[in-house]
């Protein structure tokens, strides 16, 4: 038909990064709300793909952005585990109970708490390409990434992503160096692969770019290993490890790191959070059978108390906030540390780790979509 339009009708039309915007647009003029609709829910499925296409994104209005990224970061909020095996440090190890490590050449589950049944279920399996030991991992835009981490004795520079919308795992820009035991953290729409063993170095990735670039590093004398880090804030802070007592804050306007001041702890921490405008220490005391945690308010900035609480059998855990609670995670069980501005502390129940889990457990949260 001459002077017809060539396009498929809209109710088939295949949705991709590639033509997303152009079906939205024909949607919205033809006020097709229900493919106006699918082509939302894609880019929100998918929304590290249409971040880095110019051609898409940059032609979306903000309330556009606005919204796929609201719907991208809906549903349910779950505590979350990876299976990982542990990498000790010159200082000792830090081993969270006496099993034994999961198999180097096992596959390696990612759990998620129901929150309903308090029951843990198999969400995925790491790919086969993430190495065994020493690799860091946490989530941005409610995406799982995984960097770095050492196998066959080699340090690793691979990036691995799952998204939880689709199922899905894929390989991102490799890191700017190979990197073993190392930090990830999320701010502001970037991740930062902070230290690492014998690293001061610390970079910056962008997911609109798809690019890794190097940062401000960690000033000489820190040697990280077995370091702690988190964003608090808009800004990085680091402690632990071979850090001990010390406190670093990363201005990202500055590109710059400085000391705050001094936490009276001597000990290894076991993991480090920040909810609100506080940053959580949470160091095991075996001498004492508890857990020592201390608080730094990063306003005033000023550490606030080291109220010590005992713990029967404490053992060193990995933490991950989520709501008014900081989940304080070994291989056996879960504990709740509540936050509050009246009253803070370990509630009496502990929750059960996920049954026949190997190697340590590294905890963060997704947010899932029960269809």
């Amino acid at each position: 038909m001459s002077g017809g339009d060539p396009r498929p009708p809209l109710s088939s039309a295949e949705i991709r990064a590639e033509t997303c915007y152009d079906v939205l647009t024909r949607a919205k003029r033809e006020g097709e709300e229900g493919v106006k609709e699918r082509v939302l829910r894609y880019m929100s499925d998918h929304y590290l793909e249409v971040l880095r296409t110019p051609a898409l994104y940059g032609r979306l209005t903000a309330a556009e952005r606005e919204l796929i990224l609201a719907r991208r970061m809906e549903g349910a909020k779950l505590l979350a585990v990876a299976e990982s095996s542990e990498v000790c440090d010159r200082g000792g190890s830090r081993p969270q109970s006496p099993q034994p490590a999961a198999p180097e050449d096992a596959k390696r589950r990612v759990f998620c708490l129901h929150p309903d049944t308090q029951r843990w279920e198999v969400l995925t399996c790491l790919p086969e390409e993430v190495p065994a030991k020493g690799s860091g991992m946490c989530t941005l835009y409610n995406y799982l990434f995984v960097a770095g981490g050492i196998g066959s004795a080699k340090a690793s520079d691979r990036v691995f992503c799952y998204n939880p919308r689709t199922g899905q795992w894929c390989r991102v820009r490799p890191l700017t160096q190979p990197r073993c035991q190392l930090r990830l953290v999320s701010m502001d729409g970037y991740l930062y692969a902070i230290g690492g063993e014998c690293l001061f170095a610390v970079e910056r990735y962008d997911p609109r770019a798809d690019r890794w670039s190097p940062v401000a590093p960690l000033p000489r004398g820190s040697f990280a290993v077995a370091h702690e880090a988190t964003s608090c804030g808009g800004e990085l802070f680091v402690s632990g490890g071979s850090l001990f007592y010390r406190l670093l804050r990363y201005d990202s306007r500055r590109d710059e790191w400085e000391e705050c001041p001094f936490n009276e702890s001597r000990r290894r921490s076991a993991d480090m959070v920040a909810h609100g405008i506080h940053v959580y220490r949470f160091d095991v005391d075996r001498e004492r059978a508890g857990v020592n945690v201390y608080k730094y308010n990063t306003v005033v900035k000023v550490w606030l108390g080291g109220a010590h609480y005992p713990l029967d059998n404490a053992v060193p855990f990995r933490c991950a906030v989520l709501g008014d609670r900081i989940y304080c995670v070994t291989r056996s069980h879960v504990l709740q540390f509540q936050v509050g501005e009246e009253h803070e502390g370990f509630l009496p129940e502990v929750l059960p780790s996920p049954k026949e889990a190997r190697g340590a457990l590294v905890p963060f949260v997704l947010g899932l979509t029960r269809d």
